[in-house]
């Protein structure tokens, strides 16, 4: 069976569930706009986390990642392993980000992963080249070189950048990020304040919505401030009516980065 790629942080669902893929694209900087609400902690320097993603309500898979700061370094692994009828055709799939932190947060140097696709599947990545300035990413064999906006960051790092950076009082952040097949940019209305329900309780969040496009797809992502920020429920749906759901089920972290 045909496959694209799964929302959040892993690559695939069957062909069916979704027409041409979802890249959940809620990250980071730069920010915009002010007014006092909330400043973030000192960042752990490590956390484990748990994620159920379902499909039109039904579970399809779960997603468990790995956050750790060391030296100046970091590195992020993210393993989305299918569950149910979908585990029977599709192979847990892996994607790891690496770079440096900075008095900016993380400033991500090599991003790469591989999308189920044939009997070897399909690698992704993307080398970040700050001092040129250059972001080169690779898929399905080809490779493209463009400019490097500031701060921008990948579809897995981007995750993690949150808990470097207060929201006192930004109304609107606009995004650079990449998956390793192309460069986007997006704009967030945030919301503070909101309340809502998870498995792991009750809680306040910050509520970021993407802006709609004219085929009505969309994004929207809790972040949690007693979880440094990270997000703890995200929602798209695509313009075929099909709408996905990452949410977290564990969040463990340790430490203020040193």
């Amino acid at each position: 069976m045909a496959t694209k790629p799964l929302p959040g942080n892993g690559f695939a669902f069957p062909a069916k569930l979704s027409k041409r893929g979802v890249s959940v694209c809620f990250r980071v900087l730069p920010w915009l706009c002010a007014s006092a609400i909330w400043a973030a902690a000192p960042a752990p320097h490590t956390v484990s986390a748990s994620y159920s993603v379902s499909a039109n309500g039904a579970h399809v898979a779960v997603m468990n990642e790995t956050f750790e700061s060391r030296n100046g370094s970091y590195r992020i692994v993210s393993e989305s392993v299918p569950v149910g009828a979908l585990a029977l055709f599709q192979k847990p799939v892996m994607v790891v980000s690496s770079g440096q932190v900075t008095a900016d947060g993380l400033r991500p140097e090599r991003f790469e992963g591989r999308r189920p696709g044939g009997r070897d599947g399909r690698e992704v990545k993307a080398e970040f080249d700050w001092q040129g300035e250059r972001l080169t990413y690779s898929h399905d064999g080809k490779s493209e070189t463009v400019a490097l906006p500031a701060a921008t960051q990948d579809r897995l790092s981007a995750m993690y950048q949150f808990m470097y950076h207060g929201f006192d009082g930004r109304q609107r952040l606009e995004v650079a990020m990449t998956d390793g097949r192309r460069l986007t940019h997006h704009q967030y209305v945030v919301t503070p304040n909101v309340e809502i329900d998870t498995p792991l309780g009750r809680m306040t969040t910050m509520h970021l919505v993407k802006q709609t496009e004219p085929d009505g797809t969309g994004t929207e992502i809790w972040l949690a401030p007693r979880h440094h920020f990270l997000p703890v429920k995200m929602v798209i749906r695509e313009s075929n009516g099909a709408r996905y759901e990452q949410i977290a089920t564990r969040i463990d972290s340790r430490g203020p980065a040193k």
